[in-house]
């Protein structure tokens, strides 16, 4: 596992970037009109009210887009690796960018279905996905 840059933990995002501590992907949701808001944010983005929270989602969803990086930005980047817009499938509206892995890159396409897993940085919980295979 590579070494990333790591966001700075704050109050809107920190149910985000450590759900994964607990397995979970957390994505904020208001408890007035029940819209979910991504990126995290202390105010919904539908309604306008100050009532979010963190909420886990399965963490399932569809990759809607990929693009495959063989360019170092980094003398240690591990190339090459899938950058992938991931559509949740319990959170309406919601996209992640995120990476796929754990599969050659050869193997991912548009529509495929995939799971979120996470990598542990400190004290930050990178939500990465994995292909669902027999689904």
């Amino acid at each position: 596992m590579q070494r990333r840059m790591l966001p700075r933990l704050d109050q809107a995002n920190r149910g985000f970037w450590t759900g994964g501590e607990r397995g979970e992907l957390c994505i904020d949701r208001c408890k007035d009109c029940g819209g979910f808001t991504h990126p995290p944010r202390l105010i919904c983005r539908h309604c306008l009210s100050e009532s979010v929270e963190p909420t886990p989602v399965s963490g399932r969803g569809v990759v809607e887009s990929f693009t495959v990086n063989y360019q170092k930005w980094a003398p240690d980047m591990e190339v090459p690796f899938v950058i992938a817009r991931i559509r949740l499938q319990d959170a309406e509206g919601v996209i992640l960018t995120s990476n796929v892995v754990n599969c050659d890159v050869n193997a991912v396409n548009i529509g495929d279905s995939v799971r979120v897993s996470f990598e542990h940085h400190d004290d930050v919980y990178i939500p990465v996905f994995e292909l669902v295979i027999g689904d």
